[in-house]
């Protein structure tokens, strides 16, 4: 669970802030959700899509509040820290972004913690540094798996054993577990965020199905096995996580 000042921050900063405006006609196809199962508004998901043009999927979300306002406390340490993010779980095997053959759940996510940097490689505030840049929304590939010592039935992103050498994608930050920074910028504007990810295989991404999800995440105190959990569900877009999605439809 969120720690009560995090959690009190984010309450307030919702708070003071108007619901997002919402256009229907963005918000056709995919997964339509309840309004108001998520105490967050910024985390409050409505609907959830994949569509596709070429070899570019869309990933796309929209929430009852404006998407993106809040983000976790700053904590000053790596350990125990929050990320917030917006997630699509996906059957698409893991294979097509560059981790192993059916390592786990693979998922996209949008995401923010003001205690650390994970894309080593992109510089996404611009300010020449590339390792200050945690708190700005980014997107990653995670590969996600269960972990009783994340709480009962929880997720984690699946941790690398020490020595092991799976098949990492070339945009793979150095953790040690199954994530990739690729460097995609995704666009947070009133009540949805979207990013549009390049496929080599887009049949791969068009037989798929997938689900949206909000959640806060903690990096563990001994900083592996697990590094990091899925703490906190906020929303999720089907009520189950059974995945019912169909890209392009």
């Amino acid at each position: 669970m969120l720690g009560r000042t995090a959690l009190a921050a984010a309450l307030a900063a919702t708070l003071a802030s108007p619901a997002a405006a919402h256009d229907a006609s963005k918000h056709t196809g995919g997964i339509k959700a309840k309004t108001g199962t998520a105490k967050l508004a910024p985390f409050d998901i409505v609907h959830a899509r994949i569509s596709t043009k070429g070899n570019t999927a869309t990933f796309h979300m929209a929430v009852s509040g404006k998407a993106g306002e809040t983000r976790p406390t700053v904590t000053g340490k790596l350990a125990g820290s929050d990320v917030f993010a917006y997630v699509w779980p996906t059957s698409i095997d893991p294979y097509e972004v560059g981790f192993e053959k059916k390592a786990g759940i693979l998922a996209l996510a949008v995401t923010a913690h003001p205690d650390f940097d994970d894309t080593p490689h992109f510089d996404e505030n611009g300010d020449g540094d590339p390792t200050n840049d945690g708190n700005v929304w980014h997107t990653h590939w995670v590969v996600l798996g269960k972990d009783d010592v994340c709480g009962k039935d929880a997720l984690k992103v699946i941790d690398i054993p020490q020595g092991a050498k799976p098949r990492l994608p070339k945009t793979w930050p150095g953790l040690p577990i199954l994530i990739d920074s690729p460097g995609w910028h995704p666009t947070l504007k009133a009540e949805t965020v979207e990013v549009s990810v390049p496929f080599d295989n887009i049949g791969a991404v068009e037989a798929g199905t997938f689900d949206g999800v909000t959640a806060g995440l903690r990096v563990n105190a001994n900083v592996h096995a697990p590094l990091l959990c899925v703490a906190n569900v906020f929303d999720i877009a089907s009520g189950n996580l059974s995945l019912p999605g169909k890209v392009n439809k």
